[in-house]
C-alpha cells in the first residue's frame, strides 16, 4: 500500500462519526447541537449525560485510529509492538510512508469527516483528534502514546483544566520524538501542529479565563 492509497484508506475510516451514531442511537438528537458540538467521545457524556458511553464512544474512536494503521504495519511487514520510528534508521522507503500517511488520514477524517459532512449538507470541523490520533499512535509508536496519555492526564489532574491537558498532549508528541532522537520527529511536530490547530481557539479562550474547569455537562462552557 502506498502513502497516497493508505492516506485516503485511513480518511474515509477516520470520517466514520461514531459518536454522532451513538447518541442517535441512545437519544435520538444531533450530538453537534449539544456542549462543544464535537462529533467526539466527550461530547457524548455531555449528550447522554453517560460515561459509560463516553467509554464506548472512546474505545471505537481510539480503535479507527488503531486497526488501519496496525493493518497497514502488518502489509509492511513490521510488528505492530516494535516502535516505527526504529525501523526508520534503516532508511525511509515509499512503501514505509504508508504508516504515517495512515495516521495522518486517520486523524484528519475525524477531525474532518465526510460522512458528517453528507449528513448536515455542509463541511465543517467535526471533532479534534486526540483519541483516533492516541490510537493510531498505539500502533505507530507506542512511546509516543504512553508520552502524551501521562503527560496529558497529568495535566488535567494538575490543572482541571481538560483544555489544557489536551493541548500540553498536542506538544508532548514533537518533544518526545526530539528526546528521543527519532527520525521521523517532523511527521510528530507536524501531527502535534494539526491537533493544536483544532484546539486553538478554545485555548486562546482558556487563556482569557473563558474555558470553564473539568467540562463534562451539556452547556457548561464555550462551543468549537
Amino acid at each position: 500500500m502506498g502513502p497516497v492509497l493508505a492516506l485516503g484508506v485511513g480518511y474515509l475510516i477516520g470520517s466514520v462519526p461514531f459518536a454522532y451514531v451513538i447518541v442517535r442511537l441512545v437519544t435520538g438528537e444531533d450530538i453537534t447541537v449539544h456542549g462543544t458540538g464535537n462529533v467526539g467521545s466527550m461530547n457524548v457524556r455531555r449528550a447522554t449525560g453517560s460515561w459509560g458511553w463516553f467509554a464506548v464512544a472512546m474505545a471505537a474512536d481510539m480503535l479507527k485510529g488503531f486497526v488501519p494503521v496496525a493493518a497497514v504495519k502488518l502489509l509492511e511487514g513490521l510488528s505492530i509492538p516494535v516502535p516505527f520510528a526504529v525501523t526508520l534508521t534503516g532508511g525511509l522507503t515509499l512503501a514505509a510512508l504508508a504508516v504515517p500517511a495512515m495516521v495522518l488520514g486517520t486523524v484528519l477524517g475525524h477531525n474532518y469527516s465526510v460522512w458528517m459532512a453528507l449528513i448536515e449538507k455542509r463541511f465543517l470541523r467535526t471533532g479534534k483528534g486526540l483519541a483516533t490520533g492516541a490510537g493510531a499512535l498505539l500502533a505507530y509508536d507506542w512511546r509516543y502514546f504512553l508520552a502524551v496519555v501521562v503527560i496529558g492526564l497529568l495535566t488535567i489532574a494538575i490543572t482541571r483544566y481538560m483544555m489544557a491537558g489536551q493541548v500540553i498532549a498536542a506538544f508532548t508528541l514533537p518533544v518526545t520524538a526530539l528526546v528521543l532522537r527519532s527520525p521521523d520527529w517532523p511527521f510528530a511536530l507536524f501531527m502535534g501542529v494539526l491537533v493544536y490547530a483544532a484546539h486553538h481557539k478554545r485555548f486562546v479562550g482558556l487563556l482569557q479565563g473563558r474555558e470553564p474547569k473539568l467540562y463534562v455537562e451539556d452547556r457548561m462552557g464555550p462551543r468549537g
